[in-house]
Parts: C-alpha cells; structure tokens; sequence
C-alpha cells in the first residue's frame, strides 16, 4: 500500500454531515493504540528525523528504524480495515523492550503458525 493509494474520507463517499468527531472513529489511526499514536506525533515534531527520534526514546537507530517500519505495517492494516495479529504484535513489544531477541521472537511466531497450520 501506498500512501497515494489511502483516500481521506470524504473522497470514500463518507457522509459529511456526521457529527462532531465521528469522523475519528472510523479514522486508521484510532484503532492504534496509545503509545503509537505518541510514536507518531514524536515523529512529527522531530520533523521525521529518525536520529532525533532515536535520541528521544534513547534506542540505536535501527531499533527505531524497526519500531517505525512496524508502526506503518499496523497504519495499513488499519486502513485497510485488518485486525492486528495479537502474536506478533506481542512479540514485536517484548523485542521493543529489550525482552528476548529478534531471533527468538522469529523462532515463537513460526513455531505458532506451525501449529496453526497443524491443527487446521
């Protein structure tokens, strides 16, 4: 997805006589949850500078690198009206955090989907 490709609401056929605020429920970014939606406006007052916003959260930059390349996945899901995958979402927070590694939270979320297909 593209950033072209996500139409404002009033080009969706959305009524424009809703009332106040209605408009933001239907809104991708409302269906974040809180800490993405700080990761965000972090992210504009340091006019998108990744270093800056490194510095901020006092992480390397890869780690915010990898923080925001999950945080546009969950911005198009949304968009497109998906459910978040409440593993990997989890999994993702604990390797935020510093709580197991990347390779591990690979290894959980392969041995899930291994059993998912399994039990189908």
């Amino acid at each position: 997805m593209t950033v072209d490709s996500i139409k404002p609401a009033a080009d969706q056929g959305q009524p424009s006589a809703a009332a106040p605020g209605d408009h933001l429920k239907s809104h991708p970014l409302a269906r974040l949850p809180r800490e993405d939606l700080d990761f965000i406006v972090e992210f504009v007052l340091v006019s998108g500078s990744l270093k800056e916003l490194a510095r901020a959260y006092r992480v390397s930059y890869p780690t915010i690198r990898s923080r925001l390349d999950r945080l546009i996945e969950r911005v198009c899901d949304a968009a497109q009206g998906r459910k978040p995958d409440p593993i990997s979402e989890l999994l993702a927070a604990l390797t935020e955090r510093g709580e197991i590694t990347p390779g591990a939270a690979r290894a959980v979320r392969d041995l899930v989907r291994t059993r998912e297909g399994g039990s189908s």
